[in-house]
């Protein structure tokens, strides 16, 4: 499949794929192998084509799936050195590294990866950029705050996932521990549905085709309250959004970059 397709986003776990006739590789690896190797079959993709994973930060949401397919099946694992230390840390082991420097951009097949500094309760956790052909995909979770550098960053993309967690109302009153809701709504917790609506206006071009919200939080949330609020802060400053939910338990409706046969 050339194009991509988030396999599964939120706390329970995140995956995304992205494929183009040379590369193919996940963003995140937060399910089950068995999953990520199902989803990926739904796509006409086996796990024997991927030829990386790029990791944002050493969550568990964000690396459970590496135990079978970096430490038994021995695909690449991307990351930078903070988030690798991380990922040895809690596997006891290492898998086959391939170590960036946030902030550097850096090739593999046709893509020019670029991974950006985020804010969030890890060393060093990362956004990345992607670019090939004339193509540009943001991916950026996990973040508490907007900064100057992700709205940088995450300009003039063609396609964009993005965070919208919670609802701030929701958080109060939900029964989650107040250790809980003060992680949630810090700096280096989670974007709200109106961050996420404010980034996107100031992001927003008559080339982006697509938007994905995603880690929407199960209890602080909904995909109904999300894209309304979106919709409505696109909407007061006259911006008109494609727009679609990324969930947790099933795969998202895969975006293709060419045209493609339909799946028999």
């Amino acid at each position: 499949m050339e194009g991509f397709c988030p396999l599964a986003s939120g706390s329970k776990g995140n995956c995304i794929y992205l494929g183009t006739k040379q590369t193919k590789i996940l963003i995140d690896a937060g399910i089950s192998g068995k999953r990520i190797k199902e989803e990926l079959e739904k796509i006409q993709v086996s796990l024997a084509e991927i030829d990386a994973i790029f990791i944002t930060h050493e969550h568990t949401d964000h690396i459970q799936g590496l135990k079978v397919l970096a430490y038994k099946l021995g695909i690449p694992v991307f990351a930078n050195h903070e988030t690798a230390k991380g990922i040895v840390d809690y596997f006891h082991d290492c898998p086959k590294f391939k170590i960036f420097t946030t902030g550097e951009s850096f090739l593999l097949g046709d893509l020019e990866i670029h991974p950006f500094s985020i804010q969030h309760d890890t060393i060093d956790p990362v956004g990345f950029t992607i670019k090939f052909e004339n193509y540009k995909l943001g991916f950026c979770t996990d973040l508490g705050f907007v900064t100057s550098l992700v709205r940088h960053q995450l300009q003039e993309c063609d396609y964009l996932y993005v965070e919208a967690n919670h609802q701030p109302s929701m958080v109060h009153a939900s029964s989650r521990p107040m250790i809980y809701k003060q992680r949630v709504l810090s700096r280096n917790g989670h974007l709200s549905n109106e961050a996420c609506g404010q980034l996107l206006c100031d992001v927003a071009h008559a080339k982006l085709k697509h938007v994905h919200l995603a880690h929407l939080s199960s209890e602080c949330n909904s995909p109904e309250t999300a894209l309304s609020v979106v919709h409505e802060i696109l909407q007061a400053k006259g911006i008109t959004l494609d727009i679609s939910i990324a969930p947790q338990h099933m795969m998202s409706k895969p975006i293709y970059f060419a045209a493609q046969p339909a799946l028999v």
